[in-house]
């Protein structure tokens, strides 16, 4: 079984180009993911070859057929060397279609899927695959505000902290990752059943959920506040946002812009990390919503720039 469910066939025939344009983005993202670490294993080979296998019927057209050829050619021996690997981001770059569907920002998102994919190959996330996942975090600060980019940012931020991956990180980043990766189906009942059998949650409390130097801006945006602030009451922060241009709500809503995290979190919480109101931000920015959640600190250092 494929990830191409029966009940989508009638509709694939008007999605074509979509499709392309973002099969094209994911398997750049899927390349970059398994030799991100700098070597390449007989599991993420299988998993390459399993992509194309999903990926037939588009496999042949161009212009897919360009990278059906270099791939034959690679293969052969059942190996890919670093100089081959090259072969295959160049062949990447280059296989653009005429006319593209979506908008560089949603390329580079769906390339960011595709990495976290080749990560996930061999079912492990190393340190040095994290550190170079963190280099293309970095190298893509045009995508803050864009879901997963701010979640995935702070998570690596607080794991490679230490310098280290111990086994609660490595699975929490696993979680993490399954989530935004185009599996068979088979497979995904299979990574569904490690995780039940290792006890996991479905998903983490993550305690880097705060975007990572975050540009706020005041005028006629509308901000929320959680937690408990280390330095003021609720009314002296809305008093400093509308003093600033923006509008404060009590609550999350479509019209929030930033929703700020106080330093203090707070005792009422169901869990100790966040709260009903940063959930709720979380489902809205997986939704598209592009909200914002900054930590307090930040909120502050951004009053203070603006006065």
């Amino acid at each position: 079984m494929t990830i191409h469910h029966q009940d989508h066939q009638p509709y694939r025939h008007f999605t074509q180009r979509q499709r392309v344009d973002k099969a094209v983005q994911t398997f750049h993202g899927l390349v970059r993911g398994i030799t991100i670490d700098g070597e390449l294993n007989a599991e993420e080979v299988a998993e390459l070859l399993n992509w194309t296998s999903e990926y037939s019927d588009l496999i042949g057209r161009a212009p897919f057929n360009e990278l059906k050829q270099k791939l034959d050619e690679i293969l052969v021996d059942g190996q890919i060397d670093p100089e081959e690997q090259e072969d295959l981001l160049w062949v990447c770059r280059n296989l653009s279609p005429e006319s593209e569907f979506y908008d560089a920002v949603t390329h580079d998102i769906q390339q960011l899927h595709g990495i976290m994919h080749g990560i996930m190959a061999d079912g492990r996330v190393t340190l040095e695959e994290t550190k170079g996942l963190q280099e293309w975090i970095d190298d893509h600060g045009d995508l803050k505000g864009t879901y997963p980019y701010d979640e995935l940012d702070s998570l690596l931020s607080t794991v490679l902290k230490d310098g280290q991956i111990d086994d609660q990180e490595q699975q929490v980043l696993r979680s993490f990752f399954e989530d935004f990766i185009e599996y068979s189906f088979a497979k995904k009942v299979r990574a569904e059943g490690q995780r039940v059998k290792a006890r996991l949650p479905k998903t983490f409390t993550l305690p880097g959920i705060c975007a990572m130097c975050p540009e706020i801006t005041f005028d006629g945006r509308v901000f929320t506040f959680t937690g408990t602030s280390t330095k003021a009451t609720r009314k002296q922060i809305a008093d400093q946002i509308t003093e600033l241009g923006a509008d404060f709500s009590p609550n999350v809503t479509a019209q929030t812009h930033y929703l700020v995290v106080g330093a203090s979190g707070n005792p009422c919480w169901a869990f100790s990390c966040y709260g009903r109101k940063v959930e709720k931000a979380v489902v809205a920015r997986k939704s598209g919503s592009p909200i914002i959640i900054v930590h307090e600190s930040d909120f502050w250092d951004a009053v203070a720039d603006n006065k």
